[in-house]
């Protein structure tokens, strides 16, 4: 109970949340290694996952094949897939793998149906849904009318200043292929944006990939 008030400190539990053998009593803490399915698409949906510490990748496509990155979930933060097809009693539309070693508590679709029922528990988790609701919603248009390499310079600031992604885990994120990627930071190298090293992209110019990435003149 104590570390998900530390991660989910506004998350308003039923009061039966702590009662052992009821359908409120909250699961054990799981530790996941990096790299683990944890739903697939077109599954019905496990439970209701939430986040202690590390991340889940969020993504459409398939595990080992061309995928886009939806979101990703991390400690204090609501799965929105996961949440749609619980609601719904619908097929999961969506895979999340964990990025990092990650611990969570994964809440049954009858606990979940549970705590449902505690009406600042619906409300909060409506309230947090609505907003990676428009997260995704700023996703899909920046897919439909940004430029890829908009989306990479966006992509390579939102990292920091030293990226520790591969040209395959990029790929991943902008839902692309990793040759598109692989020429346009080799273009992004040459202009002196960014300087490329093995798994590790430093950002040498933020400036002119902020201008590229609001589709001004670098």
């Amino acid at each position: 109970m104590g570390r998900l008030a530390t991660c989910y400190p506004e998350l308003p539990l039923p009061p039966e949340a702590g009662q052992a053998g009821t359908p409120f009593a909250l699961p054990a803490p799981v530790t996941v290694p990096a790299g683990v399915v944890l739903f697939d698409e077109a599954a019905p949906c496990g439970g209701f996952p939430l986040v202690l510490d590390g991340e889940v990748r969020v993504a459409r496509g398939t595990p080992r094949g061309r995928s886009i990155e939806l979101y990703r979930v991390g400690p204090g933060e609501i799965c929105v897939v996961s949440t749609a097809s619980l609601f719904g009693s619908a097929p999961m539309p969506a895979h999340g793998v964990t990025a990092v070693p990650t611990q969570l508590l994964l809440l049954s679709p009858a606990t979940f149906e549970a705590w449902t029922g505690h009406l600042p528990f619906r409300r909060h988790v409506f309230g947090l849904f609505a907003e990676r609701l428009s997260d995704v919603i700023a996703l899909a248009e920046a897919v439909a009318f940004q430029r890829l390499d908009q989306r990479l310079a966006a992509a390579l600031l939102g990292h920091g200043a030293v990226v520790a992604l591969t040209h395959q885990g990029l790929a991943d994120e902008l839902g692309t292929v990793r040759e598109m990627v692989t020429r346009l930071l080799r273009r992004f190298e040459r202009a002196g944006w960014v300087a490329l090293g093995r798994e590790r992209i430093e950002v040498a110019d933020a400036a002119a990939l902020r201008r590229v990435a609001e589709g001004e003149p670098a």
